[in-house]
């Protein structure tokens, strides 16, 4: 069974960065488009980012230019870079496939932008 392991959430200013990670555990790691979900207090789960096994990436219009998808297969882990951090963007995060080929979830890692 696939683990997602999440980490480096955590309380932030407005206007300040994160760096997030997920570590998979399956070996198609490096051969998988890999996205970055969040999901916001009483809000849907959405896609954030996404990054294709040739590192081709693609964001919603909301954090274009603030945001960096990456990856490392050798380590296999996906990367967040989150900057200019805004209140809007408090969520939990989530990193997986795309929809319809979801491994099981992992506990995600909140991020809250606050002052």
């Amino acid at each position: 069974q696939v683990q997602l392991v999440e980490s480096g959430g955590g309380l932030v200013q407005p206007g300040g960065s994160l760096r997030l990670s997920c570590v998979v555990s399956s070996a198609l790691f490096s051969i998988e488009t890999m996205y970055w979900y969040r999901q916001a207090p009483g809000k849907q789960r959405e896609w954030v980012a996404s990054i294709t096994l040739n590192e081709n990436s693609i964001y919603i219009n909301s954090v274009k230019g603030r945001f960096t998808i990456s990856r490392d297969n050798a380590k296999k882990t996906l990367y967040l870079q989150m900057n200019r951090l805004k209140p809007e963007d408090t969520a939990v995060y989530y990193c997986n496939r795309a929809s319809g080929s979801w491994w099981n979830w992992g506990q995600g890692t909140q991020v809250t932008v606050s002052s």
